[in-house]
């Protein structure tokens, strides 16, 4: 097992805990004041503090996601350490720029 990466999962892990919190603490809130998505739109055009907050959640995921992926890869595939750590890389890298492109058009005026 490689600690460093085992650190880096529990480190995006515990960043991700209360994002995810807020992220669904946020879509209640919308959701019971009945808001369109035209109008979740209007709030968070523009806005730094949500480009910020979905920036980090994004960077989080996509390298907790890539180290899970390659720890999977390397104990139920053929793959060894270094063929599961390009495609997991290359998976995470992935996973920012889609996530990187979902925020840009969420937030950018």
């Amino acid at each position: 097992m490689n600690v460093r990466l085992y650190v880096w999962q529990r480190l995006t892990a515990a960043l991700m805990v209360p994002l995810v919190l807020a992220h669904v603490a946020v879509i209640f809130y919308a959701s019971r004041k009945g808001m369109t998505a035209a109008e979740i739109l209007a709030r968070t055009r523009g806005s730094i503090a949500w480009a910020s907050f979905y920036g980090a959640f994004v960077v989080a995921a996509a390298i907790h996601a890539a180290i899970g992926v390659r720890n999977v890869l390397t104990e139920w595939s053929p793959l060894e350490d270094r063929g599961a750590g390009i495609f997991a890389s290359a998976f995470g890298a992935l996973l920012l720029l889609l996530g990187a492109r979902a925020v840009a058009a969420v937030v950018l005026p």
